[in-house]
């Protein structure tokens, strides 16, 4: 009987340590589990956040390089946005642009609208609608009435390169086959010795040209 008591004893105290070595085990993995469960959205989390930055860094792009007071009067957002600029020829890009309503009609009246959206690497001198505004009625009407000299003033507003903010100082030759003289440094710029037109807002891009924003209209050399 005592031997068999002794038996009884050895059998359960094996069991016992068998069951005490599951648990421990048991536990280490559920702790390991734990710590790569733990671990992932941290990760994943990272991962999602990469592409918004980068997403929010390009929206902001359209509008580096711009300056000048007259850049507030730009809309934020649509089509006449810096954004929305960016994206369409030039002739496209101002159609959508509340302050050049004037200038898109008169594009329109010479038949420049395809001219200016095919060139490239253009940059355009714009007057606002206070600058066609200034020129008397009877002289407006007719500037837009005579298709030559339109053409003439308008295309005296293009040069064929590309002027940036560093290179904007100088004497350049104008689609009118003239001269157009910009004088100035910084973000203060006139352009047109004669007419004095200010650059209000600058380094505006679109598809295919650099446009600056300018509160006069300038007559060519005729």
């Amino acid at each position: 009987m005592n031997r068999i008591a002794r038996k009884s004893g050895l059998a359960a105290l094996a069991l016992t340590m068998s069951l005490g070595m599951a648990a421990c085990g048991g536990s280490d993995e559920a702790d390991t589990a734990s710590d790569e469960t733990t671990s992932s959205p941290s990760e994943t989390m990272t991962e999602e956040e990469t592409p918004m930055e980068e997403e929010s860094s390009d929206a902001m792009g359209a509008a580096d390089g711009t300056f000048g007071e007259g850049c507030a009067a730009i809309p934020a957002d649509g089509a006449g946005s810096f954004d929305g600029m960016a994206t369409e020829p030039v002739a496209t890009a101002a159609s959508a642009n509340p302050l050049l309503k004037t200038l898109v009609a008169a594009v329109g009246e010479a038949g420049l609208g395809d001219t200016l959206n095919s060139a490239e690497n253009i940059t355009v001198f714009a007057p606002t609608d206070d600058a066609f505004a200034k020129l008397p009625k009877k002289t407006l009407d007719a500037v837009l009435a005579d298709k030559e000299q339109l053409t003439a003033i308008l295309t005296h507003h293009v040069v064929g390169e590309t002027l940036t903010q560093d290179n904007l100082a100088g004497t350049f030759e104008t689609l009118n086959g003239d001269e157009l003289v910009v004088e100035g440094e910084g973000e203060m710029f006139t352009a047109d010795a004669e007419e004095q037109a200010k650059i209000i807002c600058g380094g505006i891009q679109t598809a295919n040209a650099t446009v600056y924003v300018i509160d006069t209209v300038m007559m060519p050399q005729m």
